[in-house]
């Protein structure tokens, strides 16, 4: 495979960094939402909230670096339907990967708690305290995070279906082994 059919490095990175990130806040919100009140509760949706933040940069920044380079291109076995429905898929994830973070923040300001990130910048607060809104915002986080769940779930399904069925050598595109 030639290097103008893989991703640069640094789009392999940041997919890779930001799937670590998505995976961490979904298992530190199923863990966190299920635990009772007490000061780990409180840390754990700090955390959560971190690592949405983190995602929302690094979405941001892949999102500029891949308008500014061209995807490797699909292996020539591939359909035209399964080409369109990867795209998509990735069109599809690039906005859950901005939705999710933003509905928890939209719902954390709606809540009346600030996001402080790291623990040492109070991010700007867009919404005021409104517990109708919050309650909305809650479903609209919740309902986002099982949509992403299954968009990933899907996209690791066919990334594997390429790798151990068609063995096309779709994975190795974002990969950084030569």
């Amino acid at each position: 495979m030639t290097e103008n059919q893989r991703y640069p490095a640094a789009i392999v990175v940041l997919h890779w960094l930001i799937a670590a990130l998505i995976v961490s806040a979904f298992a530190l919100g199923t863990v966190m939402t299920d635990m009772r009140i007490s000061p780990t509760k409180l840390q754990y949706y700090s955390y959560h909230k971190w690592l949405g933040i983190t995602v929302l940069g690094l979405v941001a920044i892949r999102l500029l670096t891949r308008l500014f380079t061209h995807a490797p291109t699909y292996p020539a076995s591939m359909s035209a339907w399964q080409a369109k429905a990867a795209d998509a898929a990735h069109v599809f994830l690039y906005v859950l990967m901005f939705a999710v973070p933003l509905s928890g923040y939209f719902y954390t300001s709606a809540a009346g708690y600030p996001v402080v990130y790291l623990g040492l910048v109070q991010l700007p607060t867009f919404i005021a305290p409104d517990p109708a809104l919050k309650s909305s915002l809650k479903e609209l986080h919740e309902l986002l995070t099982n949509v992403i769940l299954a968009v990933v779930v899907l996209h690791v399904l066919a990334a594997l279906k390429h790798q151990f069925i068609d063995k096309d050598g779709l994975l190795r595109r974002m990969t950084l082994n030569k």
